[in-house]
């Protein structure tokens, strides 16, 4: 079962359920925060609550995408709630671009290992641990809130002051905190981890800096556990050519940590587990263009597209305008 939401045809918002390839509004509600506020009232999962709903007039994805009405498939009533956060260097392979960041700048003699390589290799050692037991941390980051979420087919935007603007193709899980404190998962999404890989290689403490991006996931949300092994597409159109293109792997079968380590590491923190908040998680990816020395501009179209998960997502890019940074005393 897939979740999206959408504007319809009279402007307003609504939520769709795909099944058995055919999708169709739910009827009763316009949101699918509203939707699982539902069932955790009821006690139910999300099945049951669409059921208690009915559904209603079928619904053409295709149509919304090209009409750029799509959303993210999951919001909060307040942009403030809604958290987006990720984990670095969880797959196999995804280690080799940032040792090499550090190596080129000097960070390290050769033969010794990078502090990437270092938790890289925690990772593999110890982030699949036996159920019961906790494993190694990851490395983890903070991107934003709601505020920075670009809706699918709609522009990221990339500051000013962005030395990059780079893609990255990820799994994100989406959580909702209920009112006991405890996260539920709602299921998977394609996501785009926006970077500035530029700034991180300049020095890997600028990580957080690099980090602080807009983003954009879904369009569809993926009811469920994650596939164990993901295979997608990412590209950069550019000018209506792809000019590059590359498979992306993700899943646990890819990957060095499991799913359920990643998100003990999350959730350990009683910040993270305020009822009602909404958590929009990023997993991790080996696979990035600037690896391939592709640098975006304004214009480029980001597409990840993997068949499990619906609809592609799409999303150009913006570069703004330079804004002035006035701090205004009040005494």
């Amino acid at each position: 079962m897939h979740l999206l939401q959408y504007i319809d045809d009279q402007g307003k918002r609504a939520v769709g359920v795909t099944r058995n390839g055919q999708t169709h509004r739910i009827n009763g509600v316009s949101s699918t925060y509203e939707l699982v506020q539902a069932a955790l009232g009821a006690g139910s999962g999300l099945g049951a609550a669409v059921e208690a709903r009915g559904i209603g007039a079928p619904v053409d994805k295709l149509a919304l995408a090209t009409e750029g009405r799509l959303l993210t498939p999951i919001d909060h009533p307040d942009p403030a709630h809604l958290h987006v956060t990720g984990t670095g260097l969880t797959h196999l392979g995804s280690a080799a671009t940032r040792d090499a960041m550090h190596k080129a700048n000097g960070d390290k003699p050769a033969g010794e290992l990078t502090d990437s390589m270092k938790m890289f290799r925690m990772g593999l050692e110890n982030g699949k641990p036996k159920a019961g037991e906790k494993g190694v941390q990851p490395e983890w980051f903070y991107k934003g809130n709601g505020h920075i979420v670009a809706h699918p087919g709609k522009p990221i935007p990339s500051p000013s002051f962005a030395l990059d603007a780079g893609e990255e193709p990820e799994i994100a899980g989406i959580y909702v905190i209920d009112a006991d404190g405890q996260p539920r998962r709602l299921g998977f999404a394609l996501g785009n981890e926006f970077s500035d890989h530029v700034t991180e290689r300049m020095n890997y403490l600028y990580l957080a800096h690099s980090k602080l991006r807009a983003c954009s996931f879904g369009p569809e949300l993926r009811v469920g556990d994650l596939p164990r092994h993901i295979e997608g597409k990412s590209r950069i159109i550019r000018d209506g050519q792809v000019v590059w293109e590359k498979p992306f792997l993700s899943g646990e079968d890819n990957m060095s940590h499991t799913i359920a380590n990643l998100e003990y590491h999350h959730f350990k923190y009683d910040l993270f587990c305020q009822p009602g908040d909404v958590h929009v998680h990023m997993f991790g990816t080996a696979t990035l263009s600037f690896a391939d020395g592709i640098s975006n501009r304004t214009g480029d179209t980001f597409e990840i597209e993997e068949s499990q998960f619906g609809l592609p997502l799409r999303n150009p890019i913006r570069v703004e305008a330079e804004k002035p940074v006035v701090v205004a005393g009040l005494y």
